[in-house]
């Protein structure tokens, strides 16, 4: 699965040709997360709240690179890096 960015301990990562909706995927230690990207809801799994306010930080700031990324994975296309958080 590759990684799309990395922030405080926080991994994101998207699979090619994954499952609708459009979602990323989110890991810190052991708790491990599908996130939305329309709405940034948890689809499945869990993360404590600290982590989620920062990926909702992240990702809203990052909504069409997200996007952007879910589409390159659809066609089998290099997804690209996106900024961290700071």
């Amino acid at each position: 699965m590759p990684e799309i960015s990395r922030f405080f301990g926080i991994v994101v990562s998207m699979y090619y040709h994954d499952h609708p909706p459009p979602h990323f995927h989110v890991r810190y230690g052991s708790q491990k997360a599908l996130v939305s990207i329309e709405d940034l809801t948890v689809l499945k799994g869990r993360i404590s709240p600290r982590v989620r306010d920062l990926v909702t930080q992240w990702a809203t700031a990052h909504k069409m690179e997200l996007e952007q990324n879910w589409e390159r994975s659809e066609r089998n296309a290099l997804l690209a890096r996106i900024e961290p958080l700071e």
